[in-house]
């Protein structure tokens, strides 16, 4: 109770407010004396998945105001909030739209939780819908990265999975029954009838589609590395330039609400002076083929391993070495130091073989510590000298990922102020870092570990 008044709850987002709203604010209000209402957060909407949100926390919070419904508006910023709210101000109801029917029975225990009828024919959903920036897009490579892709656009506000291609057919006709997608003959069909293309393709068969989609007008999302050397990304940088095209590396990790509060702690000076990142990224599978070198650790991962450098430490090293280990012609090991003006990374990616997955970054002042599998990050510490002065930070993501890459891909797409942006010019750095190191481990200038007959390169010899 607050000063002898029945106090009620209630949480939305209330994007472009509608009179649906106002009545459930109504309703809500008519149960008490005092009205609490939460609004949930720009993060904590996209640590939920929550893309489709067309105001900012701000204009919401402006909105609800207005209706003069609201004793009290509280943000809503992370999950577990509504059980200290209720507890904080001593709530008597908590009250909800009648879809979420049954989902907030547990805050029974604390109060009374009633479900309210909701206003039928209107909903925040079909408004956005209605002046939604729309992009039809074509897959091109049917893997499981474009099944998990096709899967996480359905969350994406306008993103619209029409076509699909592959070459081999029984692969390509599967794919697209099953999510029931346009069966096209071509590369060049698909192309036609899209705005944008995801490419998921060994990296010796992505620069000839990527160039290919960008001169039929189409903008490309496409997993990295994307190129094999510079000459390539310049002809294809040129070739997006010219065209007012995206052209969009397919690197999850960085769009993860985690890795972007991450980036934004170590600019904030959290742990001094960034003076080493050391990370590890590999799998070991029975799928694994051998007998093709593109699929091999460095060709097929380095977009990712190299990720935590170019971001964090940015791409103008001054020193690289590639140390390596093959079966053949195919690399199992890829171990990269890279030597800055004032910091160092070593970056370590294994295909056939494994490590543990997590990833140091050392300060002046402290550490920043990511446990594995670093690359799906939802949690990190913060530790000095100090371990009682340890601080978690724990950041959710939704699904698999990839919804958060498509919603800032298409972010970029529709923002009319892009080109010529500085973060257009980081990316386009970024990407040309990567590919310099991906030029310099294919033309060969990297050192290789020899295969040792012993244990530990010395001592009792391993019979298999």
């Amino acid at each position: 109770m607050r000063d002898g008044k029945k106090v009620v709850i209630t949480y939305g987002t209330y994007d472009l407010l509608h009179f649906g709203h106002i009545a459930l604010l109504k309703r809500a209000r008519a149960l008490g004396d005092f009205l609490i209402v939460g609004i949930t957060s720009d993060a904590f909407d996209k640590q939920r998945g929550k893309f489709n949100v067309s105001q900012s926390l701000v204009e919401r919070i402006e909105a609800v105001r207005s209706t003069g419904l609201a004793d009290m508006i509280v943000v809503e910023e992370y999950r577990g909030q509504k059980i200290a709210d209720i507890q904080k101000y001593h709530v008597d109801v908590f009250a909800i739209g009648s879809d979420w029917q049954g989902k907030f029975d547990y805050l029974e225990k604390y109060c009374e939780v009633v479900y309210l009828e909701r206003t039928k024919g209107v909903s925040s959903t079909e408004l956005r819908e209605k002046d939604a920036d729309e992009l039809t897009i074509g897959c091109i490579g049917c893997d499981y990265l474009s099944d998990r892709f096709v899967r996480e656009s359905s969350f994406v506000l306008g993103a619209h999975i029409t076509a699909a291609w592959d070459e081999d057919e029984d692969t390509r006709d599967a794919f697209c029954r099953h999510w029931n997608l346009q069966q096209v003959a071509s590369i060049d069909d698909l192309l036609d009838t899209v705005d944008a293309v995801y490419i998921s393709l060994p990296i010796n068969e992505r620069f000839s589609t990527i160039e290919q989609a960008l001169r039929a007008g189409c903008h490309v999302i496409a997993e990295g590395p994307q190129f094999l050397s510079t000459a390539e990304l310049n002809h294809a940088r040129t070739l997006a330039q010219e065209g007012g095209l995206i052209l969009f590396d397919a690197v999850k990790t960085r769009y993860f609400p985690a890795f972007e509060h991450l980036k934004l702690l170590l600019e904030s000076g959290i742990i001094g002076e960034v003076k080493d990142i050391d990370a590890s990224f590999s799998h070991v599978f029975d799928e694994l083929d051998k007998a093709n070198r593109y699929e091999g650790s460095f060709y097929d991962m380095a977009s990712y391993i190299l990720l935590p450098a170019v971001d964090f430490l940015g791409p103008d090293f001054l020193r690289k070495d590639l140390i390596c280990r093959f079966e053949g012609d195919f690399c199992t090991w890829t171990k990269c130091n890279l030597t800055y003006a004032s910091s160092t990374a070593t970056l370590r990616t294994g295909r056939g073989m494994k490590t543990e997955g997590d990833m140091t970054i050392t300060g002046t002042d402290g550490f920043l510590y990511i446990p594995s599998p670093w690359w799906l990050m939802n949690y990190f510490e913060l530790r000095t000298e100090d371990l009682r002065a340890t601080k978690r930070f724990y950041f959710e993501y939704a699904g698999e990922g990839q919804r958060y890459e498509l919603a800032e891909f298409m972010r970029i797409v529709f923002d009319k102020n892009r080109q010529d942006s500085s973060n257009e010019v980081r990316a386009w750095a970024r990407m040309e870092a990567v590919t310099r190191l991906v030029e310099a481990f294919d033309c060969g200038d990297i050192f290789k570990l020899t295969d040792s007959a012993c244990a530990f390169g010395g001592g009792e010899t391993v019979v298999d």
